[in-house]
């Protein structure tokens, strides 16, 4: 399974942040999943990439040539795909990817993670789309959403496949089984974390075909 996962070239101000995705890099590496992700050795971005590769896992990156003219990518990594832009690195790491996640992040990982959705919404992608909202850092997001549903510019059905995780220790999925309404919720406990939570709904996922 290739684990697509949007973060920041930063590190941020907050500790818990490189802990979490230090432990979700080497769940990839430990399980046999790739890491897809934007390539860089800097920030929370250079710490998943190398977990995952410490846990002895593989990990694609996807960088546009002007960073790799600044020298930004991680040379260490297993694979490195080089695009023309920025447009053609997102529509690349949504090509590879089978499960999307987005981790705390500026303005780049939000646009990253805002395509997915759209795409989700639209049902012309069907994979899981989750938000690590990690010490409520998506709180905003998730209200916004609800919002829209409130105005009547969203539903719920088109928001089907957009998860948020709301700590590191568990993570709730709702699934629609078939286009029924009523969700299959799977709630991982803290000792699997997300990367169990993930493992959990992929078999479903290539239940129904996904």
């Amino acid at each position: 399974m290739n684990i697509t996962v949007y973060l920041g070239a930063n590190e941020g101000n907050d500790p818990s942040l490189r802990k979490a995705v230090r432990e979700l890099g080497t769940w990839i590496g430990e399980s046999g999943n790739r890491l897809v992700y934007g390539g860089s050795k800097s920030g929370l971005m250079g710490e998943i990439a190398e977990s995952v590769l410490q846990a002895g896992g593989e990990v694609t990156g996807v960088e546009p040539q002007f960073f790799i003219d600044m020298e930004y990518q991680y040379d260490a990594i297993t694979e490195l795909i080089v695009t023309k832009d920025m447009t053609e690195r997102k529509t690349k790491m949504i090509e590879l990817g089978d499960v999307f996640i987005a981790f705390p992040g500026g303005t780049g990982t939000l646009e990253e993670i805002a395509e997915v959705m759209s795409k989700v919404s639209l049902k012309h992608l069907e994979a899981p789309c989750i938000l690590y909202n990690l010490n409520g850092y998506y709180d905003s997001l998730k209200a916004l959403l609800s919002h829209m549903t409130e105005m009547g510019l969203s539903s719920p059905e088109r928001q089907e496949g957009i998860y948020f995780a709301s700590d590191p220790a568990f993570l709730a999925i709702g699934y629609f089984f078939g286009g029924i309404a009523g969700a299959l919720v799977f709630t991982c406990a803290a000792s699997a974390g997300i990367g169990g939570a993930i493992s959990l709904i992929y078999p479903w996922m290539l239940h129904q075909g996904r």
